[in-house]
């Protein structure tokens, strides 16, 4: 099958194999817990529920499409992530994959910190009420304002990650007369088992500063050689989406290989190691990610038995969960308008979203399970293929799935595991207006993130 690029949009036109695609479950009734939001089940009369709330309630209540977030099942992964790690070290939650002032509230209440990476999310995190000291501020082009902000805020850590940003951090804290505790990000020339766009610790990428060369170890140098930085620790990232740890095992190696580094050229043994974040979850059946608590165990017997090996004492380690968190605990519901059989092929399903709402199958190629959940259905399968109703022929949602033969237009569909990214990367694509998050937990839902208007787009054009 070829994967060669079409100009009308990804895999345009594509016909799939025979036996490229799983075969269908035995039932389509079963929403599988894997990649299902832990309070989701279906009722007695086959409707799909979370948190209590029947879905075709919410739909009335909310309209569609729109993000519906556990909040139990969110907690509960936030509780997980900590206790896995335990005191000894930090869990940092990656805000880029979703984020509010609930949210930012969430994370405070349950004892996680909070990475950032931009202005605005900083600004979230601020007005949410986050202890600015339990925060992160990532970023590999940082404005003098962001920067400013960062330090004026007095966030735990800033994560350094050019040579000019040494600089600049180092100018903004003196002139703010403070010292800033900063973490130095390096690339560790390992590339994890994941889509190339998100693989982020091999050396030709824009993040982070290169442990070949000496790179990593001058701006360590650096660094240390400004009393207006206090230099914590070493940072790494080394992708996303990953289930193998074999990764983060040369990844923690070659780290510990410059705190020894340092340690010997300048008599400092630096305290911290964040790892970054990247763990997988599953958005099919087929996926099988790891629970918190053998990831914790798994890193920190990797790097302590690294630290030993280099005669270090074991520095505190950080991590940056985002998706292992937010991603399992949403998902969006739709409505089927056009059904459109292929004969030979496939079925189109067409629902009211589409790439404005959930860019990751049209970006990544990405893979996602979907399911009718209006009612329940005993038809045959379908091979279908859900798409969007833009203008773009690569205006997929779900490229490939089993939906029953009998849909019809009404019917509502949802796409689980949609918590990460997707509402994050939403855009106004043909104008559409970007969905709400709305928040379900003990039978009751509330907005936290409203739905876009027609006067919200009117509002920015100016008309002159």
């Amino acid at each position: 099958m070829s994967r060669s690029a079409h100009p009308a949009g990804p895999r345009h036109g594509d016909v799939l194999p025979e036996g490229h695609y799983t075969a269908p479950a035995a039932d389509l009734n079963v929403l599988d817990p894997k990649v299902w939001a832990r309070t989701v089940a279906r009722d007695d009369d086959g409707v799909a529920t979370v948190g209590g709330i029947q879905v075709t309630r919410l739909a009335e209540e909310f309209g569609t499409p729109a993000y519906f977030l556990d909040e139990a099942d969110f907690r509960a992964r936030c509780r997980a992530w900590a206790d896995a790690f335990g005191a000894d070290a930090d869990v940092y939650y990656a805000g880029k994959a979703f984020l509010s002032r609930a949210v930012v509230r969430w994370l405070h209440e349950e004892g996680l910190n909070l990475d950032v990476c931009s202005g605005g999310e900083l600004a979230t995190a601020l007005a949410a009420g986050m202890p600015a000291e339990r925060i992160a501020f990532h970023g590999n082009n940082k404005s003098d304002e962001e920067i400013e902000r960062a330090v004026s805020a007095g966030v735990g850590r800033i994560v350094l990650d050019s040579f000019q940003e040494i600089v600049r951090v180092a100018h903004t804290a003196r002139r703010l007369g403070r010292r800033q505790p900063v973490q130095i990000r390096v690339t560790v020339g390992v590339e994890a088992h994941t889509h190339e766009f998100i693989a982020t610790a091999h050396e030709d990428q824009k993040f982070g500063i290169a442990l070949a060369g000496g790179q990593a170890a001058e701006a360590v140098r650096r660094t240390l050689a400004l009393d207006d930085l206090e230099l914590t620790g070493i940072h790494s990232h080394i992708g996303s989406q990953i289930f193998d740890m074999a990764g983060f095992e040369v990844s923690a190696r070659r780290v510990v290989q410059l705190l020894a580094e340092v340690r010997d050229e300048h008599g400092v043994e630096l305290p911290e190691i964040d790892l970054g974040g990247g763990l997988g979850i599953a958005y099919t059946s087929e996926d099988d990610p790891r629970e918190p608590y053998d990831i914790a165990k798994a890193l920190s017997d990797i790097v302590t038995r690294e630290c030993e090996s280099a005669g270090l004492a074991t520095p505190r380690i950080s991590v940056e969960p985002g998706r292992a968190i937010v991603g399992p605990t949403a998902f969006t519901l739709y409505e089927v308008g056009t059904i459109k059989p292929l004969e030979g092929l496939r079925t189109y399903v067409s629902v009211d979203g589409g790439m404005s709402d959930n860019i990751r199958t049209a970006l990544y190629d990405a893979e996602y399970s979907v399911a009718l959940v209006s009612r329940r259905s005993d038809a045959e399968p379908m091979l279908a293929r859900v798409v969007g109703k833009h203008c773009e022929s690569g205006d997929i949602v779900v490229r490939d799935a089993f939906l029953p033969a009998d849909l019809a237009p009404g019917d509502l569909v949802a796409v689980p595991a949609t918590g990460a990214y997707c509402r994050s990367m939403a855009s106004n694509y043909n104008h559409a207006l970007r969905p709400p998050v709305v928040a379900v937990k003990d039978g009751g839902a509330r907005v936290i993130v409203r739905r876009e208007t027609e006067e919200d787009l009117l509002r920015l054009d100016v008309g002159e």
